[in-house]
């Protein structure tokens, strides 16, 4: 074969059978061994994983891989998609690479400039002091940096499909420069586990970089998500035994601890099928019941899936509201599924729209329920 995707990854996970992909464990020197390729062998630095995330497999291929012409990361749960949706096959990706440098994601089009959102998540120092490093090792690339840091567009992911020769090349300035930027930061100021992967989170931006002052001929390709994260699925778990307890303070408990932990809980690539989404309205809507009137709606359905069912309804049937295209069988289900006011209430206050819009559309969903 003249290519090879290495499909990082910390949990065990269903392998393409596409032998192009290999799985890589990442972060294995501090983790149990899943049976798979490990970072930890030869030249590598496994030990970072927890401030490199993925990073450690870019590093651990640019040092020990050497017999394949073209290489290529993706994600145990994420891969590059073909014009189709589909998988990449190993035809498909040496095809295109007759005529681009490099295969990534689709840029990530942002509401504020890279710089205000990393601001607003991270620890703008860790950025910053990456600016000031470009600057003294790698003066040509600063203006594009600091350009690129106030404009609204980064990659994400750390997937790449390249020559071996512009992966070593990218990763040889990469790592020069997060070393450096090592050197001068505290890594260890208190952050959790999520927060402490500053470089696997700036490395996205840094390749939007790279290939703008390289010229490089990028053909950029949409992601396809397989399966759920293991994270997110114990979440769901964990929710659902609170919901048939009828624990709602445990469950509000639980939630934001979970999200203090991880704030990405709630972002598309972790809930893929936006349940727990649904989960914090239900919370809050039983929460908000409980301290109104006492009691909730948990009291008539506690089961996870039929809540999901009966809330994903719901937002349906105020998004007809919002449109106008309300029908009577929309006006039965509030009737007939007993939706609380509260309900209708949280509902409509997650809506995108202004406070006046808000207003007008709960006093009239309101009037229907109480007709």
């Amino acid at each position: 074969m003249k290519i090879k995707i290495f499909a990082l990854t910390h949990k065990k996970f269903e392998v393409p059978q596409d032998k192009m992909y290999q799985p890589l464990q990442v972060g294995r020197e501090e983790k149990e061994d899943l049976g798979y390729l490990c970072d930890n062998t030869g030249d590598n630095i496994s030990a970072e994983n927890c401030y490199y995330s993925e990073l450690t497999g870019l590093y651990w291929i640019w040092k020990n891989v050497h017999t394949y012409k073209y290489v290529g990361t993706c994600h145990y749960r994420r891969y590059l998609l073909n014009e189709q949706e589909k998988i990449f096959t190993e035809a498909e990706y040496l095809e295109l690479l007759k005529d681009y440098d490099l295969i990534t994601t689709k840029r990530v089009v942002l509401n504020n400039s890279y710089h205000y959102g990393f601001a607003t998540n991270h620890n703008i120092h860790a950025l910053d002091m990456t600016g000031e490093v470009i600057k003294e090792l790698y003066p040509e690339y600063y203006d594009t940096f600091v350009q690129l840091e106030n404009g609204t567009e980064t990659y994400f992911g750390n997937m790449i499909v390249t020559s071996k020769k512009w992966f070593d090349t990218y990763c040889e300035w990469l790592f020069h420069i997060f070393f450096e930027v090592q050197k001068r930061i505290c890594l260890e100021n208190g952050e959790d586990d999520y927060h402490k992967r500053v470089f696997g989170f700036i490395s996205e931006f840094l390749l939007l970089v790279w290939v703008r002052v390289n010229h490089l001929k990028v053909y950029e390709c949409k992601v396809g998500m397989l399966g759920e994260k293991a994270e997110t699925r114990e979440m769901k778990e964990q929710l659902a035994s609170y919901f048939f307890s009828m624990d709602v303070f445990g469950a509000k408990t639980y939630f934001a601890e979970m999200l203090k932990k991880r704030p990405d809980v709630l972002m598309e690539a972790s809930d893929i099928t936006g349940e727990l989404k649904l989960s914090m309205q239900i919370i809050a809507t039983m929460d908000q019941e409980l301290q109104r009137t006492g009691h909730c709606y948990l009291r008539k359905e506690n089961r996870f899936r039929e809540l999901i069912t009966l809330f994903t309804r719901l937002n349906a049937v105020i998004r007809a509201y919002m449109s106008g295209q309300v029908t009577e069988e929309d006006r039965r289900f509030l009737i007939e599924q007993s939706v609380s006011e509260t309900a209708v209430k949280v509902g409509v206050f997650i809506l995108p729209i202004s406070a006046e819009q808000k207003e007008e559309l709960e006093t009239e969903i309101l009037k229907d329920l109480n007709a």
